[in-house]
């Protein structure tokens, strides 16, 4: 078991090691395998890259980010000319069906709302905004309407698990109510629980994921 000191130092390492932002305005706290970032940054990417970084690291159980963003005075823009750049982004991103999504903007924040056919499609929408000049953060709420049996569901799901290298299917359990999948089971690092997740949201039909795997290095 990796004490919190070590944790720290790895992500802190890690932090430094990532090109995509300036590591020196970050600081880092560990308890217990959760990891606090605070700090600032100079654009919501940046914020979600610090983030990503620090889940890579062994034994990291969870990330709390509390990273501000401040954004530069060059990089500032009214909601309007956020939002107009947007739904041009979506528009222009051919895994997006953008004519079934909505946004709105308040404050440099994106609300993204409508209904897709797969998660894919959701993340993409989400993905196409991160870099875009003056956002300030992102809220997904965009809904998959089912179309699958149940129990073909968590098939593909259970299959999806025993093919990915990274994964011990046997030590994840999965259920499905009404498009909501629900894992269960233990992972030995933060890297091994997305992929699970990640796996998850990719079968036709799933509407909900509740992640409770835990993670025990």
């Amino acid at each position: 078991m990796r004490d919190d000191m070590q944790i720290r130092r790895d992500v802190e390492a890690e932090l430094d090691w990532d090109a995509r932002f300036d590591s020196r305005n970050i600081g880092v706290a560990v308890r217990h395998g959760v990891v606090a970032l605070t700090g600032r940054v100079g654009s919501y990417a940046q914020r979600r890259a610090a983030e990503e970084a620090a889940q890579l690291v062994a034994g990291v159980t969870a990330v709390a980010n509390d990273i501000a963003i401040e954004l530069p005075f060059d990089a500032k823009l009214s909601d309007a000319e956020i939002a107009e750049t947007a739904v041009n982004a979506l528009k222009a991103n051919v895994s997006v069906p953008a004519n079934h999504i909505k946004l709105v903007v308040r404050d440099g924040w994106i609300t993204l709302q409508g209904q897709v056919a797969q998660w894919h499609q959701k993340n993409a929408a989400e993905t196409a905004l991160i870099s875009l000049f003056g956002v300030k953060g992102i809220t997904n709420d965009i809904g998959i309407r089912p179309q699958a049996a149940a129990q073909d569901v968590q098939t593909k799901i259970e299959e999806a698990f025993r093919r990915h290298a990274l994964l011990d299917a046997k030590r994840i359990s999965v259920q499905n109510a009404a498009g909501t999948i629900t894992l269960e089971g233990e992972v030995h690092s933060w890297q091994e629980r997305q992929q699970a997740e990640n796996a998850a949201w990719q079968a036709p039909g799933v509407v909900r994921v509740i992640d409770n795997i835990s993670v025990r290095p």
